[in-house]
């Protein structure tokens, strides 16, 4: 290539299309129902989207919003973070609008990372994170989810911080495993960041899909407003994930410092649709008891299912993802048994593998989504029973 050089950046080199879009385009070719990317089938509340059609219509957001968001949807963020937490933000300096959680993750991580810094991280790791990380220049450092529980061994963590390390990237609930952090680890985690004064970069997108147990925002915890930053996101609450509409609450410099690089990435995004969700952060506590009660009976509905068709089937305490292994089938690769998936019985997964630094931990693991119709899930039980056979 030019100058003898690849054209892509090194630090992405390790880097291709992501496992998502491999397998939502395998599911295309071959027909098959898809249950590897985790997008509903259904659209979420009416009143919601019928808010975004008022807001095109009467020309709110048509052009560029503010840059940090419409001032309704950051007090509705604001008002959001205190009636479920109790936790103050000032909508005006303390929270900012994003191109959905992806752009929150990867603002967050090129503002607050110098290149060199260490960057501990739950594995398996959302992809986007490794990327970020890489495209800030710094480090990952794992630390593993093991099954079946997939608890953080909290003595492993102290021995991974070193003096490089600047940011500890957490998600819970934890996408793909499903597991969600307890008080008594999220408080070991949080004296581990004031001991070391460590950044804390928080991914709660699942916090209303808590199947076992309640949502806990690190930032509530003694001492750590200060130094953490929280990702939320409307997608995965409301059912409107291609509205791309996310957010980030945190004391006043680091919003400001997350806002310096944000700016220069989408800069606005989803200017109408910024006002729906406004609406959509007030709806009743009934819609939000209504929609995990629902997702958790779809995760009975499909586990169930997983394991009648012969699956050891880990069951999540919270997203809308259940982790299986494929080990009861004789099988060990969890990629080529999700590339043949399709043809044996018409249903696409993801292979958790390719989350991994280490994939031999999670070799035999496979993720499937809940988030679909009754008569969708049913159908795919049908189809994976034919493994058994």
């Amino acid at each position: 290539m030019t100058q003898g050089r690849p054209l892509l950046n090194r630090r992405l080199a390790e880097f291709g299309t992501t496992i998502f879009a491999e397998m939502s385009a395998l599911a295309v070719r071959t027909g098959s129902i898809n249950l590897g990317q985790g997008f509903p089938d259904t659209d979420g509340p009416e009143e919601i989207r019928e808010a975004a059609v008022r807001a095109l219509r009467a020309g709110h957001g048509n052009q560029y919003p503010p840059g940090p968001g419409i001032p309704e949807l950051r007090t509705a963020i604001a008002d959001h973070q205190q009636r479920f937490y109790g936790l103050p933000f000032d909508p005006d300096t303390e929270v900012l609008v994003t191109a959905g959680a992806t752009e929150a993750i990867a603002a967050a991580l090129l503002a607050l990372l110098e290149p060199g810094d260490e960057v501990i991280a739950f594995e398996p790791f959302y992809d986007s994170y490794a990327a970020c990380i890489a495209m800030a220049g710094a480090k990952r450092v794992p630390l593993t989810l093991r099954a079946p529980s997939f608890r953080p061994n909290l003595d492993e963590l102290r021995t991974k911080i070193t003096p490089r390390t600047h940011l500890l990237l957490l998600n819970t609930p934890h996408n793909p495993t499903g597991m969600v952090l307890t008080a008594e680890e999220q408080s070991a985690i949080a004296a581990l960041a004031i001991e070391h004064d460590l950044l804390v970069v928080t991914d709660e997108v699942y916090e209303h899909l808590v199947h076992e147990g309640t949502h806990r925002p690190v930032a509530a915890l003694p001492g750590m407003r200060e130094r953490t930053v929280t990702i939320g996101s409307a997608g995965k609450t409301f059912s409107f994930t291609g509205w791309k509409v996310g957010w980030v609450t945190a004391n006043g410099p680091l919003v400001s410092a997350v806002r310096t690089a944000k700016q220069y990435l989408t800069y606005v995004s989803a200017g109408p649709f910024q006002y729906a969700i406004a609406e959509a952060l007030r709806l009743p506590d009934t819609y939000f008891d209504s929609f995990r009660a629902d997702l958790r009976r779809k995760r009975d509905l499909l586990g169930d299912g997983l394991r009648a068709a012969g699956f050891e089937v880990y069951e999540p305490q919270g997203t809308y993802f259940i982790t299986t292994d494929i080990s009861p089938f004789g099988e060990k690769d969890a990629y080529a048994f999700c590339r043949a998936l399709p043809e044996r019985c018409g249903v696409v997964a993801v292979p958790n593998s390719v989350f991994y630094d280490t994939p031999d931990v999670g070799r035999s693991q496979v993720r499937f989504t809940f988030c679909k119709r009754d008569d969708v899930l049913q159908e795919a039980v049908g189809r994976l029973r034919r493994l058994a056979s």
